[in-house]
């Protein structure tokens, strides 16, 4: 099976994250929320924008600590478990392949207003769109089998075209604006209801920021880009909508727009004829290839994901050997977008599809409580969420508020979707998966009741040093192996020394009297406690190429001859005399690590062995080669 290549850069992330964005959320929508709400729908674009933060915050989180393949999937599978994973991995992939489709079919509107614009052509403009909508899906497929890279530069040019004709709106029609449209600024005779209705229908707008990291895998340098590219592409495409809606409120009477199905090209009709309007039509169709486009990427990594965890049947996670793809996620999304355009009533989907997103907003803030209450060590973003923990819990009232605002048929088509999940759960995953998750650590912890597993911290680890792109060095295969004594009750040395002889003795078969007799003699002739709390004990032993490390903990301390104050951490070193030199390399990556501002508070917060052996691989230190 072939491996994922990072390949994408930043300028891929924030055009993929602005592609997902701009579609019928810009060019069809306005006119939908202005008939609710009249001229105040600039002021709904602005507060769905603000809205959208609290999951950008977290996604960014989550993805510079965990930059895997699957996205929400995967961050809600390590942090709530399987279950909570399941539903979260098929409605991440439902709603992105559905949103991918909708902007297939958006463009049925702007065909049909291009071939009555230019011919008088009786052409079926339905039959087009789906004709069209399949050929293009069709290429996107093939061209996301033969490589990431090129549909993502694909992608970025398309996004580049997109952004020129906007910015032309924008200073094109600015000087159209007339002031009388944007009075009354809310509309007379509507409830806050209504207002929070329009907010929720207008976030969709937003849905596709943060699908980016779906494909965080195949992304260079992620503790960067991610974060870096999903704010830009925020910024940027928020400053967009803002300034397009208000003009196309501004110029356009009110009567014509609360009827328009396509109002930014109807608007630039008004002030740059049709020239303008056909600039504005193509623009919108090329808003909706690179949502299908940037949805058709992201959606296959999802199901991916979940087929490496064995959620789903291990076929979809294959990857091709030669272009380094999921070959089998991409046709099998792509054949079911074509399967949506084709046949489906899209109406209702729309609002599933959308409270499906708004849960997993949900979902992605409550994760980042989960994971930083679990005090897991290997978890270990390179962007910490703001204002913990209360912007995520006024987010995840407001996530739920909105779906509520929807209505009954999307609540119901999701309790639909939440029972089949389950149904798949019990029936093809519970016999298959047994991970931890964060939150089981935090049960354990409560509980004090230990689950003895270390996967989640462990896997959490791998990902960190594949993020960091740590190459391990011999004295990180040392501690890899080495035997960890986590010692409960308050001891003297000797009592310790013996255990770690009787230790070293099951480990290497080496005489357990003969190397405490040697621990001892070590100290005698000067105290190994080289700073407050941490002691190195080394010895030489008999034979040859031999060199072992052992790690010791004591949360209540341990007495060594000569120091003051209790030792907590211990580093003991065994070596053969021809090892001497690596014995010098040894000590100076324990001083590297032990020198670290948080290592005493790390070391004493572990909750377990495999915790303690995380801290040392995943230390900042110079590794020899």
């Amino acid at each position: 099976m072939g491996k994922l290549q990072r390949e994408l850069n930043l300028l891929d992330v924030f055009c993929m994250a602005s592609g997902s964005m701009i579609s019928s959320g810009l060019f069809i929508l306005p006119a939908l929320a202005y008939l609710k709400c009249g001229a105040s729908v600039i002021l709904v674009y602005i507060i769905a924008s603000v809205l959208v933060l609290p999951a950008t915050f977290a996604q960014s989180e989550l993805a510079t600590a965990m930059p895997k393949s699957g996205g929400s999937y995967f961050y809600v599978e390590r942090s709530l478990g399987s279950a909570f994973g399941l539903f979260t991995g098929l409605a991440n992939w439902f709603s992105i392949a559905m949103k991918s489709a909708f902007a297939l079919v958006g463009m049925a509107v702007f065909i049909d207003i291009l071939i009555k614009s230019t011919t008088n052509s009786a052409i079926d403009a339905q039959l087009l769109m789906k004709i069209t909508s399949t050929v293009c899906c069709l290429f996107f497929i093939t061209l996301n089998i033969l490589s990431v890279k090129h549909a993502a530069k694909l992608q970025n040019y398309l996004v580049i075209v997109l952004f020129i004709t906007l910015a032309f709106f924008v200073f094109a029609g600015v000087g159209s604006l007339e002031i009388t449209q944007f009075s009354p600024f809310f509309r007379a005779g509507n409830s806050t209801w209504t207002f929070i209705g329009a907010i929720g229908m207008v976030f969709v707008s937003f849905g596709g920021l943060t699908k980016i990291t779906s494909v965080s895998e195949e992304i260079k340098n992620p503790p960067r880009n991610i974060p870096l590219g999903m704010f830009l592409a925020w910024f940027i495409v928020s400053l967009l909508y803002f300034a397009v809606v208000s003009i196309t409120v501004g110029v356009m009477d009110s009567n014509s727009l609360e009827n328009s199905l396509t109002p930014i090209s109807d608007a630039a009709k008004l002030f740059a004829g049709i020239p303008g309007y056909l600039i504005l039509s193509l623009s919108a169709m090329t808003a909706f290839i690179t949502t299908a486009n940037a949805g058709l990427i992201s959606a296959s990594r999802a199901l991916m994901a979940m087929s490496k965890d064995e959620i789903l049947p291990n076929i979809f996670s294959r990857i091709s050997a030669k272009f380094h793809t999921p070959y089998v996620s991409i046709v099998v999304t792509g054949l079911f977008m074509i399967l949506s355009i084709i046949a489906l009533d899209l109406e209702h989907l729309v609002k599933a599809a959308s409270s499906l997103m708004l849960t997993m907003f949900s979902l992605m803030n409550l994760c980042v409580i989960v994971m930083r209450q679990s005090k897991i060590q290997a978890y270990r973003p390179t962007f910490v969420s703001p204002l913990y923990p209360y912007m995520q819990i006024v987010a995840i009232l407001i996530y739920l508020g909105l779906i509520i605002s929807m209505g009954i048929s999307a609540l119901a088509i999701s309790l639909g979707f939440t029972l089949l999940t389950i149904v798949w759960y019990y029936v093809y995953v519970a016999k298959r998966v047994s991970r931890t998750s964060a939150i089981m650590q935090i049960v354990e912890r409560v509980t004090d009741k230990p689950f003895q597993s270390n996967t989640l911290e462990n896997e959490l680890r791998d990902i960190l040093l594949e993020r960091d792109e740590i190459i391990e060095d011999r004295f990180d295969k040392l501690i890899r192996e080495c035997e960890i004594l986590d010692i409960d009750e308050k001891l003297g040395h000797e009592d310790v020394f013996k255990l770690i002889a009787a230790t070293f003795n099951k480990h290497i078969n080496y005489d357990a009297q003969a190397f405490y007799d040697k621990l001892i003699e070590r100290e005698s002739q000067g105290s190994t406690v080289i700073q407050t709390g941490l002691a190195i004990p080394h010895v030489v032993i008999d034979g040859e190429n031999m060199f072992e490390v052992m790690l010791v903990r004591s949360i209540s301390g341990i007495d060594f001859p000569n120091s003051d104050k209790p030792v907590h951490c211990i580093f003991v070193l065994a070596g053969t005399k021809d090892e001497r030199n690596y014995h010098l390399r040894a000590l100076m990556a324990i001083a590297q690590v032990a020198q670290q501002a948080d290592f005493r508070q790390q070391w004493m917060s572990c909750r377990d062995r495999e915790s303690l052996r995380n801290i040392i691989l995943l230390s900042s230190r110079t590794r020899q080669k």
